[in-house]
């Protein structure tokens, strides 16, 4: 997730026009991908051969972040009676990070996903009824996904395992993101004045644990929706 600091410092529903099975692949990932572009114009001098050397940029600070949302995403896959794996997304989320990059094991995240914000892409509209309506995610009771972490453990310089609790379809329970720190930066002389920070996060859970368990093949076989629930990487940049 890139993130800025505030300041003062501190399937997805594969819907065949033949069925009415729809799949699902809810990942409440709390943190993601960041990858940052950085590019640099010409010097002012026009016979300059290349771009001017750029002065190195100072570590992000301790404090409270929030979600570049206009360059964050949140991705979702799911299998489809095992012939595809679909891969859909939430538009509307938001994240709150406090963060100490020299101890990240103390850092903090919630993240807040609108669930009536599921998309799926073509889909015909009977399939989205279906992923929004009592059988799937039920929005219009259940209106926000959330993820709180409670605790970080790390796994190596900046990889960690996140561990708190996911609250999806009016149901509460632990759940557990693998993720990684990718860096920051203070703020970029001349361009950025923000300081970022960018991870990336993954996850699984079974939905049925959710109280969905619309489609979930019958035992030995994979006609429907399968129930574990495998996240991927999302990516974010600034």
């Amino acid at each position: 997730m890139t993130t800025h600091l505030n300041t003062p410092p501190v399937h997805s529903g594969i819907c065949a026009k033949r069925t009415n099975l729809v799949e699902l692949r809810v990942l409440v990932a709390a943190l993601v991908a960041a990858t940052l572009g950085l590019h640099s114009g010409l010097s002012q001098a026009a016979e300059s051969a290349g771009p001017p050397a750029m002065a190195p940029m100072a570590a992000p600070p301790a404090g409270a972040y929030k979600l570049d949302k206009s360059h964050a995403s949140l991705v979702l896959r799911a299998s489809h009676m095992g012939f595809s794996t679909y891969t859909t997304r939430f538009s509307r989320f938001d994240a709150d990070l406090t963060l100490d990059p020299r101890n990240l094991s103390a850092s903090k995240v919630v993240t807040t996903i609108d669930a009536s914000s599921f998309e799926m892409d073509a889909a015909p509209q009977m399939c989205l009824d279906i992923m929004k309506g009592p059988q799937m995610l039920d929005t219009a009771k259940f209106p926000q996904i959330v993820f709180k972490s409670e605790q970080i453990r790390m796994t190596g310089a900046k990889s960690m395992k996140i561990s708190g609790t996911l609250t999806l379809h009016g149901v509460t329970r632990p759940t557990v993101l693998v993720a990684t720190y990718n860096g920051g930066y203070a703020g970029m002389p001349n361009m950025d004045p923000q300081a970022r920070v960018g991870f990336s996060a993954r996850g699984s859970f079974k939905r049925s644990d959710f109280g969905i368990a619309y489609g979930v093949p019958a035992p030995g076989t994979t006609l429907g929706v399968g129930d574990l629930i495998d996240g991927r990487d999302h990516q974010l940049k600034s």
